[in-house]
């Protein structure tokens, strides 16, 4: 018998963006392949507005693509100067105030920012080329199981742009800042050997093992308790941006709850 979330349907489907629910485990996909999965500021709403209906049973959250490429980056019309009909164009963009751009980025960073919540764990599901915006989407989640033929590469400099959908940060933390400059600068492809050597990827698999990889992931990370993997997951995001005796003492403060949670004497 199917699950009521299966009965239901999709949670979301629209611009290029479905958001399916079975209990634990949410699956966001990306299902425009015939324009490999180009990105735009409607799907980037939807991704946003995916995240803001997942339902508190959902633990993790699998990111997957429909088709050969999992993203080729920006849907290219966004660099025309007639743009995407209802969207403002780049020009708009770079004429408006200093205060309407950094909003403007700020609600597109929405659709990215999402999957690293304490709460939840987000693995992409990573074939074919994962190109600027899809290899920042690719970065924005917390783990990242790729097919053997994947194709990392972020092009924004060749735009003269920059990654700014929240892809900076992760990058440089997974690979260090010197290999993160060399891969925005220059543009070249990371495959599959070097994503998971460097950090980038957890693990490689050929195409068609792709979904039971991630699908025995997710499996293993429902292993634990719940509350256990917040905390852990709490813990190491803020691991970086903490003293050597700062990060101690938020271990004992997280350990603490979790002894009196399992004592029963939790809040």
């Amino acid at each position: 018998m199917a699950s009521p979330a299966q009965d239901l349907g999709p949670v979301l489907d629209k611009d290029g963006v479905r958001l399916t629910v079975d209990d634990a485990i949410a699956t966001v996909t990306l299902t425009n392949p015939a324009k490999r999965n180009a990105q735009s500021a409607p799907l980037w709403r939807a991704l946003a507005e995916a995240g803001r209906l997942l339902p508190g049973s959902v633990r993790v959250v699998v990111l997957r693509a429909e088709g050969q490429s999992f993203s080729a980056g920006l849907d290219r019309r966004m660099l025309t100067p007639e743009g995407i009909e209802g969207e403002p164009t780049f020009l708009d963009l770079a004429r408006s105030s200093d205060s309407e751009l950094d909003a403007a980025i700020a609600e597109y960073q929405e659709a990215f920012t999402w999957w690293r919540r304490s709460d939840i764990v987000s693995i992409a599901a990573v074939q074919g080329h994962a190109i600027g915006a899809g290899f920042q989407l690719a970065l924005a989640c917390d783990l990242r199981v790729v097919a053997h033929d994947v194709q990392f590469a972020m092009r924004e400099t060749s735009l003269g742009l920059v990654p700014d959908l929240t892809g900076t940060h992760p990058l440089v933390s997974l690979v260090g800042y010197a290999r993160a400059l060399e891969i925005c600068a220059t543009g070249r492809y990371v495959q599959a050997e070097e994503a998971v050597s460097t950090g980038l990827a957890n693990l490689a698999v050929p195409a068609d093992q792709l979904s039971d990889a991630v699908r025995d992931l997710a499996s293993a990370l429902l292993a634990a308790p719940r509350d256990a993997v917040v905390e852990t997951k709490a813990l190491l995001r803020g691991a970086q941006g903490r003293s050597y005796d700062d990060q101690r003492a938020a271990e004992r403060a997280a350990q603490a709850r979790r002894l009196r949670d399992l004592a029963g004497l939790g809040e």
